[in-house]
């Protein structure tokens, strides 16, 4: 149950990241911010996998990257 916790805990600030960035709202540098710690400590705690979380982080941080530079 404590796995299912994690995950759901990642997904869900996924989605609310995605959301605030198509958004342009100003917190999604702080959702970004939170949303990388949840992967990290999920990671951490072998839930997801270290691949598959630095996967993730990365192709999240190039969604925001661009974002911002369409937004100028």
């Amino acid at each position: 149950m404590r796995n299912k916790a994690a995950k759901s805990a990642v997904r869900t600030s996924v989605k609310k990241f995605i959301t605030l960035v198509q958004k342009k709202d100003p917190e999604s540098e702080a959702a970004l911010k939170d949303m990388i710690k949840k992967i990290d400590t999920a990671s951490r705690k072998g839930i997801i996998k270290k691949n598959a979380a630095a996967r993730k982080k990365s192709r999240m941080q190039r969604f925001y990257n661009n974002s911002a530079k369409a937004a100028q």
